[in-house]
């Protein structure tokens, strides 16, 4: 396994299995039926990865994965097949203790084209949208919103999966049918709002504001469920109720503090990244445990 100077998990290597498909965080592994998802420490911004990570990010990203696909199996069926590494396969059993609580086997699913956007405020690309044209990702809004303010109701603004190193494209709902199908389209967004709206309840009574997140499907079996991730730091904006602000960016338990950072520096968002500061990284560290802590009352070990 390979680690930065703050012992950050940057890359995974295990001998005797094929290379990776290396994604933005998580290394996948094909195993045949099933696949290895290893959640490494790198952490990306305006889709592009840093050199160095943020250590035990990817605990903290499969942790709370595995809490949110708990809290909605009853609705929304995802693509885990276990966590515990006592039940891995055998090859992998030499490598437990680096893929203890980092890692996931999973269903063998078709990802789906589309990444799956809800907002439930209006900050971010959307208040940049909004102050241009009085919309966000085509779809018009009420005048007379304020920064982060909560909107009316949620809405669906679904993007591109961008290759590594390139930008996801925000597309309207219209585009998404043309890439799906009608009947898919609706479904996969009929399923992101009501995830949304049960996850930002249940984190309201965490204190925390869930002010918009990304999910991500496949087809499995025919069937639609949730894959990837689901409701982390690096996939949604947690805004701490007791601190939270209209006419600002708010503090944040997220990724969004390692984005306000890069908006200071002279940098063009593109390859190559620039390096995080050790006080960044810690203080980020420090946000997405805090996140976990909040939300499901535990820590990670």
């Amino acid at each position: 396994m390979k680690y930065d100077r703050n012992r950050a998990l940057v890359q995974s290597e295990m001998d005797g299995f094929p290379q990776p498909r290396r994604g933005k965080v998580r290394d996948i592994y094909d195993l045949g039926e099933s696949l290895l998802f290893v959640a490494t420490d790198r952490i990306s911004a305006f889709d592009c990865v840093m050199p160095n990570g943020i250590p035990d990010k990817g605990r903290v990203l499969t942790q709370m994965s595995l809490f949110w696909f708990e809290r909605m199996k009853d609705f929304l069926p995802n693509h885990l097949l276990t966590a515990d590494v006592s039940e891995y396969p055998q090859k992998l059993k030499k490598y437990a203790s680096d893929l203890e609580g980092r890692s996931m086997l999973v269903k063998k699913a078709s990802p789906l084209p589309v990444e799956c956007i809800v907002r439930g405020y209006i900050t971010g690309s959307g208040w940049k949208d909004y102050q241009k044209n009085g919309a966000i990702c085509g779809i018009p809004l009420r005048a007379g919103y304020r920064q982060a303010e909560k909107l009316d109701m949620p809405i669906f603004t679904p993007s591109t999966k961008a290759e590594l190193g390139t930008h996801d494209e925000n597309i309207s709902f219209e585009s998404a049918v043309k890439l799906l199908g009608t009947e898919l389209a609706e479904t996969i967004r009929d399923y992101s709002l009501r995830a949304y709206a049960d996850s930002a309840r249940f984190a309201e009574s965490k204190g925390i504001i869930l002010a918009d997140t990304k999910f991500e499907f496949g087809i499995f079996e025919g069937k639609v469920i949730l894959i990837d991730e689901v409701l982390t730091p690096d996939s949604s904006r947690f805004w701490p109720a007791d601190e939270y602000r209209i006419n600002c960016s708010p503090p944040s338990l997220d990724k969004q503090f390692v984005r306000d950072y890069l908006e200071g520096l002279d940098w063009k968002k593109t390859p190559p990244a620039p390096d995080l500061p050790d006080d960044i990284v810690f203080k980020t560290k420090d946000k997405y445990f805090d996140a976990f802590f909040r939300l499901s009352g535990r820590k990670i070990a």
